[in-house]
């Protein structure tokens, strides 16, 4: 039956928002990826498939013709992305205060500090040590100073943290 499906999540690639500079590139390249490597792979196996013969009972083709709509799937959505996306390339302030693109030092209660870059939701990754600028913590952090101690209410438990460093760029070494 045509027509049958209903959208599980609400549709929001064309809904704006803002990302660094960073995560517009990793987008980019992405999306570069799926349309000139992993798409012609993929269909030139799909091709190889159908050649063998009756495709209804053909694991292979249906495998790939499948994967091939997921790539489709995901080019839409990044192009959509890419275009509703604000790209921030600017270097904010580096006056003491929390804002986008920002690398955040915090302690908590006990002593532990985390370090956060406040980025866009589109590319937030814990392993690099980004927050999404929607998260309960960045929330609660932006527009804060140096010193300041904020309340942040989290899923995991409500928590007072100090902000012992704001930098606008990543601690190396």
């Amino acid at each position: 039956m045509v027509g049958t499906r209903t959208r599980k999540r609400k549709d929001e690639s064309k809904k704006g928002g803002y990302i660094t500079k960073e995560g517009y590139r990793r987008l980019e390249e992405e999306s570069h990826y799926l349309w000139n490597v992993k798409r012609p792979k993929v269909a030139d196996a799909l091709q190889a498939a159908a050649a063998e013969g009756d495709r209804s009972e053909n694991a292979e083709y249906i495998y790939r013709k499948r994967q091939l709509a997921d790539i489709d799937r995901r080019l839409r959505f990044l192009g959509n992305r890419l275009d509703a996306l604000t790209m921030v390339s600017g270097t904010p302030p580096a006056d003491g205060k929390v804002y986008f693109g920002c690398w955040v030092t915090l302690e908590d209660e006990d002593g532990n500090e985390m370090r956060y870059r406040i980025v866009g939701a589109d590319e937030w990754d814990m392993a690099r040590g980004e927050i999404s600028v929607d998260s309960p913590v960045a929330k609660a952090l932006m527009g804060k100073r140096l010193d300041d101690e904020v309340f942040i209410q989290r899923p995991k438990g409500d928590t007072w943290v100090t902000i012992v460093d704001v930098s606008v760029k990543p601690q190396t070494g």
